[in-house]
């Protein structure tokens, strides 16, 4: 059990919100333009938390490098078009949000997704009106597994790292929390690839289903 904690912060695809559809939509739009046989969602799901580039390979296979950045281009010019369209919170993570916000507990995102995509997408999700900070990679011009955004979070909201939480669906949040002095909580619900291994990940805590985080804390 943690105990009001200084702040909460999230990871944003695959542990706040399920974007995987809206981006699985996008890469079959792609591969309708190419006139490619498009792919499984759930096949997708398994890639997204690697980015772009890893959906990519997925979807084409190892491509030359002028080939692969004009589709990497297209893939996020299509994105930026339907980001929102399927995207929807993990079960009772914005109600969680909103008690934070009542008890005064400074709640956060810290992303490797892209600034310009993230703020489109929390602009469209409303959710750029009720977070207290978010820090994505080109901020800082640093990512996770770096701890540097979750203390650049903190420092944001005047948090003691030592007393905030981080939730996040990867090995590589799991380990920038716990070098920041975080506690940390994996989202096994989240976009876990068949190969990992959440029990490895040295998590302070694991939750299969995003409505067991709220009985991890009390306030």
């Amino acid at each position: 059990m943690i105990i009001h904690p200084s702040a909460v912060l999230f990871d944003l695809d695959g542990t706040l919100l399920d974007t995987a559809d809206d981006l699985a939509h996008c890469l079959n739009l792609l591969l309708t333009e190419e006139s490619i046989e498009n792919k499984p969602h759930s096949k997708i799901r398994l890639h997204v938390s690697n980015g772009a580039n890893a959906m990519l390979t997925f979807a084409f296979g190892e491509m030359e490098q002028s080939l692969a950045l004009r589709r990497r281009e297209r893939l996020l010019a299509l994105y930026q078009m339907n980001i929102a369209q399927h995207t929807r919170w993990f079960d009772d993570l914005e109600r969680l949000t909103l008690e934070f916000k009542s008890k005064q507990i400074p709640w956060g995102i810290v992303t490797n997704k892209p600034r310009l995509y993230t703020d489109l997408l929390l602009a469209a999700m409303g959710i750029d009106q009720q977070v207290d900070v978010v820090v994505c990679p080109d901020d800082l011009n640093i990512a996770k597994p770096d701890p540097r955004p979750l203390l650049h979070a903190c420092k944001q909201v005047n948090a003691d790292p030592a007393q905030a939480i981080y939730i996040g669906d990867h090995i590589r949040d799991i380990d920038a929390g716990r070098a920041a002095g975080m506690t940390t909580i994996a989202a096994a619900y989240g976009y876990l690839e068949h190969a990992d291994d959440v029990n490895t990940w040295q998590a302070d805590h694991i939750v299969q289903n995003s409505h067991d985080i709220a009985s991890l804390i009390q306030f």
